[in-house]
C-alpha cells in the first residue's frame, strides 16, 4: 500500500497538465500512486495522461466515458485509490518541491491524524506568487492532533479539498463523497473537518494554486453559480443528520454561507445579465431558512449580511450607486489633498534652500528607505565615533525605523523635516540615489557609497540590455551622477567600472567598503551571539544561500529543493535562505533546519553567523570573501543570465570557491567536505588577492577622516591580507577536511 494516493481530475487543461503531473512524479518522496482521471476531456489531456502512465508505473490512467464534473471525477479517482492517505490536486495546480516529504514527516510527528491541513500560495499568470492570507492559522504550536472545536478558526481557510491530506480509512468509514455541481468543495470540507477526531496542520506551502487569466469555471459568467445554493443545502442537511454537531457549528456555517453568497453576488463577472435579482431572492430565502438566532456577523460584514437578508436587487443597486459616488468623491478629495500637500512641501523646500548650510549635519539613507545598514550605516556609526559634534539623521520608511540607532534622528520620506534636512545638511550619504528633485547646493558634499562590487553590468553599460535596464532613464542617471562628490570603491576593478559607466567629475575613494569593516572587528563571542539570535543550533554547520535577481524573469528562480539537500546532508547542517530584496516571497518556507532570513535587516550579521556561502552571481560573494570562509557557486543558468544582464567577467573562470553544476553535485560538495578543502582555499585566496585588497576593517575611518576631517594625508594604511584576522566561523572547528587524493575535478579558473 503506497503512502499517498494523489488524485488529479482532468478536464480541458492540456497546457497545464504536464507541469501538474511532473510536480507529483518529480517529488523526492516516491511512495505514491498518481491517479489521473480523464473526465472525457475533449483536448489532448487523455493522451498526456496515457503518455505518463506508459513511462511511470505509479500513474493510473482512468478514462471516464462522459463528462461528470470535478466532484464525481474525484469520486472515480477514490474508487481506484489504495494509498494510506488521499491527496487531491487540481490539474492546473502543482505541488511544491519536497511537499510530499514534508507532509509525510508531519503525519508521523502528529500520529497519523484523520486530516492534515497544509498551506498554499496563489500563483498568477504574471509570475507573482502570494501566500494564503490566513497562513497564521496553520501554526504548528500547541497540541496536535486536535479536533476542529479546539481551533474553529480553520473554517476561515479557503473551503477546498486540495490543501489537505485525508486518511483513506477515515473517509471510507464516514462515507464521504463529492456532490455534483460547482462549489462541490463546500459540502465536502466542512463535514470532513467536523467529523474528524484528529486534525493536524503543516505550516508550509505545499501547493501552488494557479490563478488562470482565462478559463477557470469559477470566473466564468454562467447560471451554474446558482448551484451554490444546492451545496449549502447539503451542508445543513448533514448537520440535521448529526445533531451532536449542529449546536456547535450551525451558527458558524450560517455566517460562512451568507459571506459566500454575498461574495458570489458582488463579483461583477459571475452572474449572467438579468439573473442578479433572482440570485439575491434565492439568497434571501436561504438566509431565512437557515438563520440561527443570535448569529451576529463580524462588524465589517454587516452591510453584506444586511443585503442578503433584505434580498432586493433595487436596494442593492441603490446602495452600490451610493458607495460608488462616495468612493469617487473620496478618491478626488485624496488626489487634491496630495497635490496641495506636495506643492506646499516644495515651497517649504525652496525656502529652506535659501537658509545657511549646517556644517554639523549629515543625512544618510540606503536602499530607497529600507532601513539602516550597508555602507551608509557603517559610515554613520563612524561619523558619530570620529566626529562627536556631528548630528546625523537617517531617511527610512516608518516600517524600518526600528532598525535605526537611537543616536540618529529618524526622518520619514516626503515630510517637511525630510526636505529641511536635504536642503540644509552639509553631508548627504546614500548607496543609491536621493529624490530626483533634490537640488545640490554649493558647499554640500554627496558621498555615493555604492552597494557592492560589480559583476553584472551597471550604469551606461546597460544601454544595450533592455531586459535589465527596464526603461531606465540614462539622462537622469547622469544628472544624478553629476551630484556626486565622492564614490567609494573596494578594489581596482570597481574603480575602473564606476568611472566608466558613471562619467562625471566625482573623486573615487579606493578605501574599501565600510560595511565590510565588521568582518575584521567582530569576535567569536559576536559570532556566537548572532547564531543564537537566528536560532542556529550550537555546533551546527550553517550555510547561507543567497541567490541574486534574475533580470530575465519576473518571478524568483527556485532551482534547489532545499529540504532534499538537508536530508542528504544530515542533521548537523542548517540552511539560512535569503531572497533578493526585489522579491516579496521567501525562497522556501522555514522549518527546523531551514531558516528564512530574507527580511533580516543586516546581511553582515548573516554572513558572520554562517560557515559558508552558496550563491550564484550575487555581489555578496565579494564581501563574504573578506571573512576567508568557503564560498560555493551554484550557477546553472549562466547563459541566460549573461544574455539578459551581461557581466564584466565569467565568474566560473575566476570563482571564489568550488562550483556546483547540479543539485546533487552541490550536496556532494558539502557531504564530502570539499566545500572547505584545499582547492576551495586556493581559489578563495586568488579571489581575495584581486577583490579584497582594501577591506581591512578601517575603510569607514579612512572615508570620514578624508571627507569630513580633511585629513588627506596620514590616513590609516591598509593592512596586508596576511596580517588580517577576520572573525572565525563557529560551526566547522571539528569537521574533518577532505583527503587531497579524492578532491573533485578542478573547475576552470
Amino acid at each position: 500500500m503506497p503512502r499517498f494516493s494523489v488524485i488529479v481530475p482532468v478536464y480541458k487543461v492540456q497546457a497545464y497538465l504536464h507541469a501538474c503531473l511532473e510536480s507529483v512524479l518529480g517529488q523526492s518522496f516516491t511512495d505514491l500512486e498518481l491517479i489521473a482521471v480523464d473526465d472525457a476531456s475533449p483536448d489532448a489531456c487523455g493522451a498526456i495522461i496515457d503518455e505518463h502512465a506508459a513511462h511511470d508505473a505509479r500513474v493510473k490512467a482512468v478514462h471516464l466515458k462522459e463528462n461528470v464534473g470535478l466532484g464525481r471525477a474525484r469520486n472515480a479517482g477514490m474508487e481506484h485509490a489504495t494509498g494510506e492517505y488521499l491527496i487531491f490536486l487540481d490539474s492546473d495546480d502543482t505541488l511544491t518541491p519536497g511537499a510530499l516529504h514534508a507532509i509525510s514527516d508531519r503525519l508521523k510527528e502528529t500520529e497519523s491524524p484523520d486530516v492534515l491541513i497544509y498551506d498554499y500560495a496563489r500563483t498568477f499568470w504574471s509570475g507573482e506568487a502570494v501566500r494564503n492570507q490566513f497562513a497564521a492559522l496553520l501554526r504548528e504550536e500547541g497540541r496536535a492532533p486536535f479536533r476542529l472545536i479546539d481551533r474553529p478558526g480553520l473554517l476561515r481557510l479557503l473551503m477546498v479539498a486540495w490543501n489537505k491530506a485525508y486518511r483513506r480509512d477515515f473517509i471510507e468509514r464516514e462515507g464521504f463523497t463529492f456532490p455534483p455541481g460547482l462549489y462541490e468543495d463546500t459540502p465536502w470540507t466542512a463535514p470532513v473537518l467536523m467529523k474528524a477526531d484528529a486534525i493536524a496542520t503543516l505550516d508550509r506551502v505545499c501547493v501552488h494554486y494557479l490563478q488562470r487569466r482565462r478559463g477557470s469555471i469559477l470566473r466564468t459568467t454562467t447560471r451554474r453559480h446558482f448551484e451554490i445554493f444546492d451545496q449549502y443545502e447539503r451542508v445543513f442537511a448533514f448537520l440535521d443528520e448529526h445533531p451532536e454537531l449542529s449546536a456547535a457549528w450551525r451558527a458558524v456555517l450560517f455566517r460562512k454561507m451568507v459571506d459566500h453568497l454575498s461574495a458570489v453576488f458582488t463579483k461583477r463577472d459571475r452572474l449572467p445579465r438579468g439573473s442578479r435579482a433572482e440570485f439575491l431572492r434565492r439568497a434571501r430565502s436561504h438566509y431565512r431558512r437557515y438563520r440561527v438566532p443570535g448569529a451576529r456577523p463580524r462588524a465589517r460584514a454587516r452591510v453584506r449580511h444586511g443585503l442578503v437578508r433584505l434580498g432586493t436587487h433595487r436596494t442593492y443597486r441603490t446602495l452600490w450607486a451610493a458607495l460608488r459616488v462616495r468612493s469617487r468623491a473620496k478618491r478626488y478629495a485624496t488626489t487634491a489633498h496630495r497635490r496641495a500637500k506636495d506643492a506646499l512641501l516644495q515651497l517649504h523646500y525652496r525656502v529652506q534652500l535659501r537658509l545657511p548650510l549646517r556644517a554639523d549635519r549629515a543625512v544618510f539613507s540606503s536602499y530607497w528607505g529600507r532601513g539602516y545598514g550597508c555602507n551608509p550605516g557603517a559610515l554613520e556609526a563612524a561619523m558619530r565615533e570620529h566626529v562627536p559634534h556631528m548630528r546625523t539623521a537617517w531617511i527610512a520608511d516608518p516600517a524600518h525605523h526600528h532598525t535605526l540607532p537611537t543616536a540618529t534622528r529618524r526622518l520619514r520620506p516626503g515630510t517637511a523635516a525630510y526636505w529641511s534636512a536635504l536642503a540644509r545638511s552639509k553631508y548627504l550619504v546614500n548607496n543609491v540615489n536621493f529624490d530626483r528633485r533634490l537640488v545640490k547646493r554649493p558647499g554640500q558634499i554627496m558621498i555615493q557609497t555604492q552597494h557592492g562590487t560589480p559583476l553584472k553590468l551597471m550604469g551606461l553599460d546597460l544601454q544595450d540590455r533592455p531586459a535589465a535596464a527596464r526603461g531606465m532613464d540614462f539622462a537622469a542617471l547622469l544628472r544624478n551622477a553629476d551630484k556626486w562628490d565622492y564614490v567609494l570603491s573596494a578594489n581596482r576593478h570597481s574603480t575602473l567600472v564606476w568611472e566608466r559607466v558613471f562619467p562625471a567629475s566625482f573623486t573615487t575613494l579606493e578605501y574599501g567598503y565600510p560595511r565590510n569593516d565588521i568582518y575584521q572587528r567582530a569576535s567569536s563571542a559576536d559570532v556566537a551571539r548572532h547564531r543564537e539570535s537566528l536560532g542556529i543550533p550550537r555546533g551546527a554547520i550553517a550555510i547561507l544561500y543567497a541567490p541574486t535577481l534574475r533580470d530575465y524573469r519576473h518571478s524568483q528562480l527556485r532551482s534547489l529543493d532545499l529540504e532534499r539537500i538537508l536530508r542528504g546532508l544530515g542533521p548537523r547542517f542548517v540552511i539560512l535562505t535569503r531572497a533578493h530584496h526585489s522579491y516579496e516571497a521567501p525562497l522556501a518556507p522555514s522549518s527546523d533546519r531551514l531558516i528564512d532570513v530574507s527580511h533580516h535587516p543586516h546581511v553582515e550579521t548573516l554572513c558572520l553567523a554562517s560557515d559558508a556561502l552558496v550563491t550564484d552571481y550575487s555581489s555578496l560573494m565579494f564581501d563574504y570573501a573578506n571573512l576567508d570562509r568557503p564560498v560555493v557557486l551554484y550557477a546553472t543558468d549562466w547563459e541566460a543570465y549573461e544574455a539578459a544582464r551581461g557581466t564584466y567577467f565569467d565568474v566560473r573562470e575566476f570563482p571564489p570557491g568550488v562550483i556546483a553544476r547540479s543539485e546533487d553535485e552541490l550536496t556532494d560538495i558539502f557531504a564530502t567536505g570539499h566545500w572547505r578543502g584545499s582547492r576551495s582555499a586556493q581559489l578563495r585566496a586568488a579571489f581575495r588577492d584581486r577583490f579584497c585588497v582594501y577591506d581591512d576593517g578601517r575603510a569607514a575611518e579612512r572615508v570620514v577622516r578624508h571627507v569630513v576631517l580633511g585629513e588627506a594625508g596620514g590616513l590609516p594604511s591598509v593592512a596586508p591580507l596576511a596580517d588580517r584576522h577576520p572573525a572565525p566561523a563557529a560551526g566547522v572547528a571539528d569537521v574533518p577536511l577532505p583527503r587531497a587524493d579524492v578532491l573533485p575535478p578542478t573547475p576552470r579558473c
